[in-house]
C-alpha cells in the first residue's frame, strides 16, 4: 500500500533523509520510531506531498505519488500532530467540507459521521464552532474527517497526543478494525509501549536512517522496545 525507496530530503546543506526504505502493505499497523528530529515528520510530509524531496520514490497503492498525486490523496487521509482546522466552521460543516472534497455521498457521510462521533464522544459539540473545542476535540474531529471517505492508506503524526485514555482506547479500536478490512496505517509515535502492543511492523529511525526495522515481535525477540530504542540511541539504560 505504501512504498519508499532510498528517499533522500535536505534542507539548504543538511541533509535530514538518508535514502529511507520502507514498504507497508494492506492489513498492516506500521509504527515509526525516533527522537525529536530524527525525520520522521519529513518522512510522513514527503509520502503527503507537503514536502518535495531530492531523491528516490514513494508509491500509494503501486501509484507514483509525483506522477499521479491526487490519485494517491484520493485513497490516503493525514492526520498531523497539530491539527489547523478551520476554526470558523462548526465541527459538522468541517466534516461536510472534507466529504465534498472527496466526493463521498450524503448517506456514507451521514452514518460515518454519526458512527464515529459517538465513538469519540463528540456527537454533541458537532454544531458548536471549531473555535470553541480544546485540543482534544480538535484532535478526535481530525479523525472523524480523516476517516470520512473510509481511506486505504492512514497516515498520522503522533496521533495520540492530546487524546484522553478513553478516545486512545477507540482510536486503537479503529486501527484494528480498518486493516481487518484491508486499510494500512502508518504513525510515529513517542509511546513506545503502544506501538509494541499494536504494531505488526515497526521501523527505528536515527539521524535520517532507518537502524531498525521489520516485525514487531522480531526487532524486540526477549527485550522490550524501550530497551531496543534506548540501546539504538547509544544510551546506557
Amino acid at each position: 500500500m505504501l512504498k519508499i525507496e532510498k528517499l533522500v530530503k535536505a534542507y539548504g546543506d543538511k541533509l535530514v533523509l538518508h535514502g529511507i526504505d520502507l514498504e507497508i502493505k494492506p492489513g498492516e499497523i506500521y509504527g515509526f520510531i525516533g527522537k525529536n528530529g530524527a525525520g520522521k515528520t519529513t518522512t510522513i510530509k514527503c509520502v503527503m506531498g507537503l514536502l518535495d524531496y531530492d531523491q528516490g520514490n514513494i508509491f500509494i497503492n503501486g501509484m507514483d505519488t509525483k506522477k499521479d498525486p491526487l490519485a494517491c490523496k484520493q485513497i490516503s487521509a493525514y492526520i498531523p500532530d497539530n491539527p489547523r482546522l478551520y476554526e470558523f466552521l462548526t465541527g459538522a460543516e468541517y466534516i461536510n467540507f472534507v466529504a465534498d472534497i472527496y466526493g463521498v455521498s450524503e448517506e456514507d457521510r451521514m452514518d460515518r459521521t454519526l458512527r464515529l462521533a459517538k465513538v469519540f464522544d463528540l456527537t454533541g459539540d458537532l454544531g458548536s464552532k471549531i473555535s470553541s473545542y480544546s485540543h482534544g476535540m480538535k484532535q478526535k474531529l481530525a479523525i472523524i474527517a480523516a476517516l470520512v471517505h473510509d481511506p486505504k492508506l492512514l497516515i498520522l503524526d503522533e496521533p495520540f497526543v492530546g487524546l484522553d485514555p478513553t478516545a486512545t482506547h477507540f482510536l486503537k479500536e479503529l486501527f484494528q478494525e480498518m486493516v481487518a478490512n484491508g486499510a494500512a496505517i502508518f504513525f510515529s509515535t513517542h509511546v513506545l509501549e503502544v506501538a509494541q502492543n499494536l504494531c505488526h511492523k515497526i521501523a527505528i529511525i536515527k539521524d535520517g536512517k532507518i537502524v531498525k526495522e521489520g516485525v514487531t515481535k522480531d526487532v524486540i525477540q526477549d527485550s522490550s522496545l524501550e530497551n531496543i530504542f534506548l540501546e539504538l540511541m547509544g544510551y546506557d539504560h
